[in-house]
């Protein structure tokens, strides 16, 4: 053995004195730390809701909506919730959140459709701890196209310009969000979650993973059928979607010095150092989050018949994915390598075309933007909504 000395970590982190003479000791006590702390600031917030009910929920909703000081008398937890949120708006560049995410808003919807689900939520599914937990709530694999939009309306009311700015619709459903998984964690917990083997439920470490999924993951997933960013989109991405991760109640240490793909991979190297394969788990609600895209709007537009659909997306998440994961959860083994070259010159042309000037890029901006404050009309509510106001029976 060596004398390396590696922090008290769950049985999920692999080979710990290789991770630590790969990432050094200082990132591998961090991600030991990560794992075994959920967010004791919504944690807090949430048993507040649940003990107070009803006055709770209506002043927490007064406090999204009008801020910590409009209200009067307020439980500490919700208060400490408010006050952190707020902090995180103040704190942030203010014509960043007023452009909003510029980066994500520019990609053709249908792409930033096939990004989110097949490359963000497949690689959030993928990894085992997670997996459980969403599997958990009893709902993914039976509402899997009803979850895949509810995260589509969270990713898009918080990348819309000034969406993130205090009682805006992206700021108030970052929080719900937090605040649905304070709930999803205290009912894990509830049901003797394994801490020891898969950490504590929704932890730090899985959260600055999925924070990576709406960031790195996608992105290198469009930049293979033509989508590229520019260094200056790039850079803006990051900055854009650190304040998210404020607002989400990631520990800022895990993506304060992420400025890029690059730094981005590196922190991503060091959290998959605590994931398995894929299990059985993992590709359930893999295979559910296909089929409900294969059926659901994105299958309506695409000119296939039968289980074409279905062929074509897996053929895409192998391509995002790659062979190995693709196989680890079981997908087809179609092909879409030949054809990728053919997508990628039509997306990099329309790029061009919608950059060849200032009204051009304009009018791209304006179009998508418009599309995107629709897209997700069809959905009767969100389960973070109701959460919020006590809509939600208990898990």
């Amino acid at each position: 053995m060596s004398d390396r000395t590696v922090p008290a970590a769950p049985l999920r982190l692999r080979e710990p004195e290789a991770a630590a003479r790969a990432h050094g000791d200082l990132r591998i006590a961090l991600l030991a730390e990560g794992l075994r702390t959920g967010d004791p600031v919504a944690d807090a917030a949430f048993a507040d809701l649940s003990a107070d009910g009803a006055a709770a929920r209506r002043t927490l909703a007064a406090g999204l909506r009008d801020g910590l000081a409009s209200l009067q008398e307020v439980p500490d937890g919700i208060a400490e919730l408010l006050r952190e949120s707020e902090e995180a708006v103040a704190a942030a560049d203010g014509e960043l959140l007023q452009r909003g995410d510029v980066a994500s808003i520019a990609v053709d919807p249908f792409w930033s459709r096939i990004a989110l689900a097949l490359g963000s939520l497949v690689h959030t599914y993928s990894a085992p701890a997670i997996a459980r937990v969403l599997i958990g709530t009893g709902k993914l694999t039976e509402s899997a196209g009803r979850r895949l939009g509810e995260t589509g309306l969270w990713r898009t009311n918080a990348i819309l310009p000034g969406g993130l700015l205090r009682g805006a619709p992206g700021y108030v459903d970052t929080v719900q969000v937090r605040l649905l998984h304070a709930r999803v964690r205290a009912s894990a917990q509830r049901r003797g979650w394994d801490a020891e083997r898969w950490g504590v439920p929704i932890n730090q470490a899985d959260a600055a993973r999925t924070w990576l999924d709406f960031t790195v993951v996608p992105f290198r997933a469009l930049e293979k059928v033509g989508i590229v960013l520019t260094e200056d989109e790039e850079r803006d991405l990051y900055r854009y979607w650190r304040h998210l991760a404020a607002l989400l109640g990631v520990d800022p240490r895990f993506c304060a010095d992420v400025v890029d793909h690059a730094s981005a991979e590196r922190l991503l190297g060091l959290l998959e150092t605590a994931n398995d394969r894929p299990d059985e788990t993992a590709g359930a609600l893999v295979h559910a989050l296909l089929d409900a895209l294969a059926t659901g709007p994105l299958g309506s537009v695409l000119p296939l018949q039968g289980d074409a659909v279905r062929r074509l997306l897996d053929a895409l998440t192998r391509l995002i994915q790659g062979d190995e994961l693709a196989d680890a959860l079981g997908l087809g083994a179609e092909d879409a390598t030949p054809y990728v070259p053919l997508m990628a010159m039509a997306n990099a042309q329309v790029r061009r075309w919608e950059r060849a000037g200032g009204e051009s890029w304009r009018q791209a901006l304006a179009e998508h933007t418009e599309y995107r404050r629709g897209e997700f009309a069809y959905l009767p509510g969100t389960q973070y909504r109701d959460e919020a106001v006590g809509e939600s029976g208990q898990a």
